[in-house]
């Protein structure tokens, strides 16, 4: 048991880097790169953001204060937040195919998918990251996990503003109507009324959460 405590996190996040790699070989070749500054930019603050949820080099000071007593039920709470986090991004990753680009880009051919996990929100994949991050974080216990969340929800809504400009451009009201009804990060009330099995899923993992803070 404490050798899956020590390795499940960072076998979690070695097999998603290894998806993201091999699934990156094949894809569109890019209509509209990004600025190398705003690419280097928001790449170096998530790498930022991943260090300090994770690494124990971050473990100094108030950022190594715990939030909550560390325990079985915690490490298993954040493990299934974790998984399930994980496990969207991928799912949105291969739902979209060769469109995917690691840049704000538009690619040849490029085409707005909306169904699948595009269907509940418009960001899935870093909607599934963050989640992914949170659930780490859970487990850690600590301000600085707090801190890295933050920040990378911070650069993931940045960047997907500015991938939405290039949406509005290459798609027009067909785009618009569909932000209309799709949360960029997370679900409307109408999206999770239309699927009533994502939201249960939802309230399982923070009512675990909850209960694994009050009782590790």
């Amino acid at each position: 048991m404490k050798l899956m405590y020590h390795w499940y996190f960072q076998t979690a996040w070695t097999i998603f880097c290894a998806c993201w790699i091999i699934t990156a070989l094949r894809v569109k070749k890019i209509r509209e790169p990004e600025p190398p500054l705003l690419f280097i930019t928001h790449h170096g603050l998530s790498i930022l953001a991943f260090f300090l949820g994770c690494s124990d080099w971050f473990q100094v000071g108030p950022l190594g204060w715990a939030l909550w007593p560390r325990g079985r039920s915690t490490f298993l709470a954040g493990a299934a937040i974790t998984f399930a986090g994980l496990g969207f991004a991928i799912w949105a990753r291969f739902w979209l195919g060769q469109n995917w680009s690691s840049s704000v880009a538009l690619k040849e051919g490029h085409q707005l998918i909306r169904t699948g996990p595009y269907a509940l929100v418009r960001h899935p994949i870093y909607t599934g990251i963050i989640t992914g991050l949170i659930g780490t974080d859970v487990a850690i216990g600590e301000v600085r996990g707090v801190l890295a969340v933050a920040l990378l929800t911070a650069v993931y809504t940045f960047k997907y503003r500015r991938e939405e400009i290039l949406m509005r451009k290459a798609f027009g009201d067909e785009y618009v109507a569909y932000a209309r009804v799709t949360g960029g990060l997370l679900p409307t009330p109408g999206t999770l009324r239309k699927h009533p099995g994502f939201a249960l899923a939802a309230l399982a993992l923070a009512v675990g959460f909850l209960l694994a803070v009050i009782f590790p």
